[in-house]
Formats: C-alpha cells, structure tokens, sequence
C-alpha cells in the first residue's frame, strides 16, 4: 500500500475574514464551470461575440461607478494533484475516489488520473498559517487513507513522472461535458493534431503529436488567489508578473515528461503547446497563443479582458438569459457570465479574475505559475514568499516595472522555467545574477517585510521563509531532487522507467514526512 503522501497546498497571507460558507463559490471561476454542450453552431459564435462585448461595457462602467468588495480581503487556494496505482503508474478512476472521499472540497480534474482542492478561504493573522500546515495535512491524509482503500494513492506534483503515451489513449477524459467541450473546442480551432516539440538541457527531447488534449492534464499546478481593490489591480499583476520569474526558478518541480528529462518546470511548456490553438502557419503570423504571459504592463484590470476580447475568438460560447445593461441600472450587481466563460479559456499564467460572493462583487489575481508539491511546506512556503513580495512589489514608490521592460520580465520566466534553481534572472540595479542570488539579496528581505505587514507573525515568516532560504542556500527544489535521485538511480544500473518509478516511491515517502524537499536524502550511486 502507497504511503499517504500530504500533497502540495494552500496559499498564503492575507490579514482577512473567512467566508467559509462560499468558498466554492469564491474558487468557482473554473474554465467551463457553467458549460452544457459540446459543441456549438455558428450562430451561437456569432450571439456570444457580441454578448461578451456587451459585457465588458457593463464592466468598464462598473469599474468606474461600482462599490467592489474588499472590506475583507481574501486569499485562496487550488490545488491539482494525481491519482497514482500500487504500481505508480497512474490510476485513471477519478469518479471511483471522489465518491470514496466524499468531500466537497476535491473535484474532477481534466484527466481520470486528476483530482483538484479547492482550499477554503480564510484569515491568517498571527500563527495562523502553522495550524494552517497541520489542516492541510489532515485533510490530504485523510483522503490518502479514503483513496487507499481502492489501492490508490495521491501526489502533489508538477508533472507524474510515471505518465506515458498509453496514458493519453482511450477513456482518458473524466466524466464531465466541460472537459470533453474544452477538447472539442481547441482540436476544432486548431484544425489539425497537437504538436508537441521539446528539449531539456541533456538533449533529450519530446517530439510528437497528439490527437486530443491529454498531454495538457500532465500539468499539475497550484493557483493562489489575492483579492484586490480595482485601484491597485494592475499594480498587484505587473508585481506578479515580475516575480514569476523567480517563482519558478524556487519552486519548479516538473523535470521529466513521458520518459524524458525536459525543462526544471516541463509543464510550463508542455501547457502552453497542449493547448495551442493556432495552426503553424497562425504562429508565423505572429497570432497570440491562448496560453500567454502577456505581452506589456498595464494600468486597469481592463486592459486585460479587453485584450481578451480583441484577440481570443470564443472556445465555449455557452450563453446566459442576463442582460447586463438592465441588471447594472437597476442596480444589481451582474454576473457577466459570458465575460467570465471567455476569461477562463485565455490562459494567463497570471490570470484577473471577476466574480461575485452573494451581492457583492470583487477582482482577484490568479497566479498560476507554481507547480503542485513536493510537500504541504514546501507550498507554504511558495506562497508566503510570493505573498510577502507581492505586497512590497505594489506599494513601493517607483515600482520596478518602470525600470525594467515587460520583455525582460519574460525573459526571467522561461529562464526559470527552463533552468529552474539554476536560471539567471536579470533585475535593475543588479544586472543578470544568479536567481538564488537574486532571492536572498533583494526578494528574502522583501517577503519578510511583506509578511509583517500583512500582520503575519515571525513564527510564520521564520518557518516559511527559512525554507525558501535554505533552497537558495543548498540549490536544491522539487526539479533538482527528482534529476539527481534519477541519475543516482541509472547510475546503479536501474532503466530510467524503473528509476522514474523508484523515484517517485522515495518522492512520496518525502511527501508524506512533510519535510522540506532540500533536506531529502539522496540513493547512493
């Protein structure tokens, strides 16, 4: 029987009330969420187009007349995790071990092989993130023990490494139209197979096609909501598209994709090919990719569902009875539900969000950068560091958006996603350095900062930020443990499947212990 392991999770620092009761609904801007059919007819193309345009009018004046919610600033938190056989192969039975867990908070995923957690919101004041880590571990505890009864287990990472071609074929997709829609719709537009072309820093390579959007449901990650006033919106995006960079070179922890060693963070990559839209010859155009950083800072959260409706035709054009206009000038607060729909398919790695708790509306920025895993800690960490810094980023006075070009900040992002804890990041008035050096001199003492004034304790920032520091310190995070226990492992003469799989055993021992992914031991060579 697999050990439990207590997958990666929940986010971080906010000094804000819990609104326990809506957390669903609070977490609920999945793409799709509302979808009723799998396929559209150009009709409803054509009605949807102009439905969104309507709503984003409603938006623009909303943003300049509407009382958004913030009196209770809020963080959440989702989780993507995999389902893994006694073998450690994946177990594509999703509908099986949600009905055994029985808990409202974890959902379908793309893939039979997927889960997700939808954290509930809540404040962290004081302490309150160290009973925060023993809540989370609990809970994916307990689900460990429901999903063991069927023999399988459960992991926080960012791509399984034991996930092969056969894994895409036959009744791969869970049982739920959105997904099946959302395939439809990507394969339509494209026109033609997926292709997916990728190589690591050894050589070894990806090249292949593939008939549906399997390879994208490889992709595990962690989202962390903030919920901000619509003044500071673009203040608090441009900062989390700044540090991005630096996030992944911390946290990435997806090194091997069907077999291969790819990039420190393979599913950066793998999700933006998986899910590409555009024919080849759309790309030589110059056409923008439905996975996208961006391309310039902004001054509104409009600037981005504005460039999402001048860009991205619609993929699910599911339409609502809501007239937008009526509902704001009678002064009700509308849903904007074909906005919302349009938004969820244009992939952001740092994604605005608009949604509504009961009457009151509110703007989050989703970021969507980290990888799931290693461990419960591990992800605390990540977001008390990203937290921290994102506070210092949006209030500084000269923000460092204006000293460095939007290109530059991209730059830092593939970087990190390619090379991991050893990427070099540029940042003004440092130059091209080390990402780790970068971190400890200038990003650590930002977060501490941050931290503190989000009224978090120094026991938190301690426990959190110590780990942070140490893998800088050691070089260590969840992509370079797993590359080096590999090379150990083929080192013994073990093949790279059956070092792929002795790797994940001892991932998922580490996992379970809930100690940092630096202080795993490594096999002797």
């Amino acid at each position: 029987m697999l050990v439990p392991p207590a997958g990666g999770v929940r986010g971080l620092i906010h000094h804000l009330v819990t609104l326990a009761s809506a957390a669903h609904l609070w977490l609920s801007a999945h793409v799709g969420a509302d979808v009723e059919q799998a396929r559209y007819t150009r009709e409803q193309r054509q009605q949807y187009r102009e439905k969104v345009r309507r709503d984003l009018d409603v938006f623009e004046r909303m943003l300049s007349q509407s009382q958004f919610e913030f009196d209770k600033p809020m963080t959440g938190i989702e989780i993507e995790l995999n389902l893994v056989s006694e073998d450690l192969g994946p177990k594509l039975d999703n509908k099986a071990i949600l009905e055994q867990i029985a808990d409202p908070d974890y959902q379908t995923e793309l893939a039979r092989y997927n889960i997700e957690l939808n954290v509930p919101p809540r404040p962290l004041p004081g302490d309150a993130a160290l009973e925060l880590e023993q809540e989370l571990r609990r809970s994916l505890n307990r689900a460990s023990d429901k999903a063991a009864e069927l023999h399988t287990g459960i992991v926080a990472i960012g791509i399984l490494p034991t996930v092969m071609p056969e894994h895409f074929e036959g009744d791969w997709i869970s049982e739920n139209i959105r997904y099946a829609a959302l395939n439809n719709a990507v394969l339509d537009a494209r026109g033609e197979d997926v292709w997916l072309e990728l190589e690591g820093p050894t050589g070894e390579r990806i090249a292949r096609y593939s008939d549906s959007l399997a390879p994208e449901s490889a992709c595990t990650s962690v989202q962390l909501h903030l919920q901000v006033h619509p003044d500071r919106f673009a203040d608090h995006w441009n900062a989390a598209q700044v540090l991005a960079g630096p996030q992944l070179a911390l946290g990435a922890n997806s090194p091997f994709f069907l077999g291969q060693r790819l990039w420190a963070e393979t599913r950066i990559p793998l999700f933006t090919q998986a899910t590409d839209t555009r024919s080849v010859e759309l790309k030589n155009q110059g056409v923008r990719p439905r996975v996208w950083f961006g391309e310039r800072w902004i001054t509104s959260i409009f600037d981005l569902f504005e460039e999402n409706v001048r860009y991205f035709p619609a993929l699910l054009p599911e339409l609502s009875d809501e007239v937008p206009e009526d509902v704001f000038e009678r002064g009700d607060i509308p849903e904007l539900k074909e906005l919302r729909l349009h938004n969820g398919t244009v992939y952001r790695w740092n994604r605005p969000i608009y949604d509504t708790v009961g009457d009151r509306p509110h703007l989050r920025v989703e970021n969507r950068t980290l990888p799931a895993g290693p461990t419960v800690a591990d992800t605390l960490a990540n977001s008390a560091f990203y937290y921290g810094v994102i506070r210092v980023l949006a209030e500084e006075d000269r923000p460092v958006w204006t000293r460095m070009s939007f290109s530059a900040a991209q730059a830092n992002f593939e970087e990190g996603a390619r090379l991991g804890i050893d990427a070099r990041t540029y940042w003004p008035g440092l130059g091209d350095v080390p990402a780790s050096e970068l971190i400890l001199r200038r990003l650590l003492p930002m977060a501490h900062e941050g931290l503190e004034r989000w009224g978090v304790s120094a026991a938190v920032r301690d426990r959190f930020l110590s780990i942070i520091e140490q893998r800088c310190l050691r070089g260590v995070n969840g992509a370079s443990w797993q590359t080096d226990c590999v090379e150990r492992l083929e080192a013994r003469g073990l093949t790279r499947d059956k070092a792929l799989r002795e790797m994940l055993r001892l991932y998922i021992e580490g996992q379970s212990a809930n100690e940092p992914v630096h202080t795993w031991e490594l096999p002797t060579a």
